[in-house]
């Protein structure tokens, strides 16, 4: 029971730090910065194999972020680990360049550049109808 508590609360902690509440795995830890040019975004996902474990993709001006890390065969006393089903979605800024998002994975931290597309101010004046009596 002591084992459970932490874990619960952890877990419970997680679930309001989230960006979605409907998330089918554990929260992958992030932290992003904007600027004028460029949204970056950091996830910390050690012990992922870039080229098997983690998918990138963005839908709909979501960024989705998923990793599976299977757990090694060994007996524990105490984890603190994450394992199976890791997943981040991130709600990108309004103009973005979906097509030039690019992705790199270092020293277990991923690292996702989000170019942002230049603001095109849109002036229109509408006409003002009166409706007919």
């Amino acid at each position: 029971m002591t084992t459970l508590m932490p874990r619960f609360f952890g877990d419970l902690f997680d679930w309001f730090d989230a960006d979605t509440l409907t998330r089918p795995g554990h929260l992958i830890r992030v932290e992003d910065r904007l600027t004028d040019t460029e949204y970056l975004v950091r996830a910390e996902l050690p012990g992922c194999d870039p080229q098997k474990d983690i998918q990138v993709g963005v839908e709909h001006g979501l960024l989705t972020i998923r990793c599976t890390r299977e757990e090694e065969k060994q007996a524990h006393d105490r984890t603190e680990f994450r394992y199976g089903a890791l997943q981040r979605i991130i709600r990108l800024p309004g103009a973005v360049q979906e097509d030039k998002i690019s992705a790199k994975y270092a020293e277990g931290i991923l690292e996702v550049t989000v170019p942002l597309a230049e603001a095109k101010p849109t002036v229109r004046q509408i006409p003002v109808l009166i409706p007919a009596k």
